[in-house]
């Protein structure tokens, strides 16, 4: 999912929003997150200087392939580039926001991380780590607390200024993707989706945001 499949009116949105006789919101603090539209992000780079947020959830292209199906069509390679050539077109320092979300076994090793690492310093960035919030039939679980500060230890060894995102709502069941895992699907057509949409509902999101 992305919200640049919706491109004319959430660029709209976004001038509506930092436009000085409507909100009036500082660029830095009006974000659109994505999974990785190529083109869109391209076309953006002409039209709007919003900052920006991309959804990675897995250091190489075979594991995004799995998480982040838009990959197959948007390699991690042209993600990257499009990305820089996105920040070329700012007249400031601004860095693109990653954000990934980690899954216990799947995509929080040790190995993982470095090769997170590898692939970030080719990209002025920071890094949300976003530990997994459980829910029925996801098929994934949250990494132990251990684990997700060795992989930010990781990150931030190589010089990537990290945070882990803190979970608001997760001790009612009420966190980011919960809610949606309890309801009773008797079909059981979407249950192969929830976990797609966990990752993309963590970022994929127009939003103002504190961060500068």
């Amino acid at each position: 999912m992305s919200h640049f499949l919706n491109f004319d009116n959430v660029v709209a949105a976004t001038e509506l929003m930092m436009d000085d006789n409507a909100y009036g919101l500082s660029k830095r603090r009006v974000t659109i997150s994505t999974a990785g539209v190529v083109p869109a992000i391209d076309r953006l780079a002409g039209l709007s200087d919003v900052s920006l947020a991309v959804s990675i959830h897995a250091p190489t292209d075979e594991l995004r392939d799995q998480l982040v199906p838009v990959n197959k069509r948007y390699p991690l390679k042209d993600l990257i580039a499009s990305c820089n050539n996105y920040l070329s077109h700012l007249n400031d320092k601004r860095v693109i926001t990653v954000e990934y979300t980690l899954l216990e076994g799947v995509n929080d090793q040790p190995e993982h991380a470095k090769q997170l690492l590898k692939l970030l310093r080719q990209l002025p960035c920071k890094l949300n780590l976003i530990p997994f919030n459980p829910f029925p039939n996801s098929g994934y679980r949250k990494p132990s607390n251990e684990a997700i500060l060795r992989f930010k230890q990781i990150i931030v060894n190589g010089g990537i200024v990290t945070t882990v995102r803190k979970t608001r709502g997760d001790d009612v069941d009420a966190a980011c993707g919960q809610l949606v895992g309890q309801v009773d699907d008797r079909t059981r057509r979407s249950q192969k989706y929830l976990s797609v949409l966990q990752l993309d509902s963590a970022s994929e999101s127009l939003t103002p945001i504190g961060e500068s």
